[in-house]
């Protein structure tokens, strides 16, 4: 079925339709376009066989979506991929870089921490150029409200913590003993709700970020997929990969991801900041937090 109205003219635009047509689309149209949007570079650079295949649906499928989204063909959507590539020199990582799956090696050690550095190679590519705008967005907010549920729960504190260390108009929300709702009721349209998870998605974490929007708060959605439950109608979305050897997931992009939104809203505190990263160092040595040398 062509779709007869204009199609997008760059990678954001494209983007930006799929997420708002996502939970319209038939399941094929949704596997066949969350594929491409978790996998920018990937798409630039192989065949509509190969991306099908990865993508678990047929090449004919690529063909209906591009016409659905407003494209003459494949040929015309790939195009806006090829573009989004060749403007983004940190994209070319993508190409230079074969992403590391597991080896047939029998040193374990070895591909856990191959898995690793491939997770970290696969997320920057995605997330560099979305990080800055999320990290402006905390750094304007009146408050600032971080959940994370399950294995998200450690990337939650880590950001909760450290945002801390030189702001304290920041809350974590842990929906213990069944307070969530009263946790939820404290969000307002001057926040940013920062929310961490990934497949299979926390039921918690999707409904953190629908009271976010209901509040008119800015959503910021740390997740593994473009299209996953709390990105949609995120205002900004960054991704990380969480590919493992093992039978967890591996928490090592997330946690680069978190620490470079708190070094970037450092650097737009600038020095406000670091004044009170000191006062709350010499204020953790002055009450006994750490052991004295």
């Amino acid at each position: 079925m062509r779709n007869t109205a204009t199609p997008p003219h760059t990678f954001p635009e494209l983007e930006a339709l799929i997420r708002e047509r996502f939970t319209d689309m038939r399941p094929q149209f949704q596997a066949g376009a969350a594929y491409l949007l978790d996998n920018p570079g990937e798409v630039a650079v192989s065949t509509m066989r190969s991306l099908s295949q990865k993508a678990q649906v047929q090449p004919s499928t690529f063909v209906r979506l591009a016409q659905y989204l407003g494209f003459a063909g494949w040929a015309e959507l790939r195009a806006l991929f090829v573009e989004r590539l060749a403007g983004d020199p940190k994209a070319y990582a993508f190409k230079a870089k074969s992403i590391v799956r597991r080896s047939n090696s029998d040193n374990l050690v070895a591909e856990l921490f191959s898995a690793q550095r491939a997770n970290l190679d696969a997320s920057e590519p995605k997330s560099a150029d979305r990080m800055l705008a999320a990290a402006r967005a905390m750094a304007k907010a009146r408050h600032v409200h971080i959940a994370g549920f399950r294995a998200a729960f450690s990337i939650s504190f880590l950001l909760h913590y450290l945002y801390r260390l030189f702001r304290t108009s920041v809350s974590l929300v842990r929906g213990s003993e069944g307070s969530i709702d009263l946790e939820l009721r404290a969000f307002a349209a001057q926040d940013a709700v920062v929310v961490i998870s990934f497949a299979p998605y926390s039921a918690e974490a999707v409904r953190v970020a629908e009271a976010a929007k209901e509040a008119g708060a800015k959503l910021i959605a740390l997740t593994d997929s473009a299209v996953a439950p709390i990105a949609l109608k995120a205002d900004h979305c960054i991704l990380f990969s969480h590919e493992s050897t093992s039978f967890f997931p591996s928490m090592a992009a997330a946690t680069a991801v978190a620490e470079s939104l708190i070094e970037l809203v450092i650097s737009i505190d600038d020095d406000k900041a670091v004044k009170r990263i000191e006062q709350a160092e010499e204020a953790l040595h002055r009450t006994g937090a750490y052991v004295a040398k």
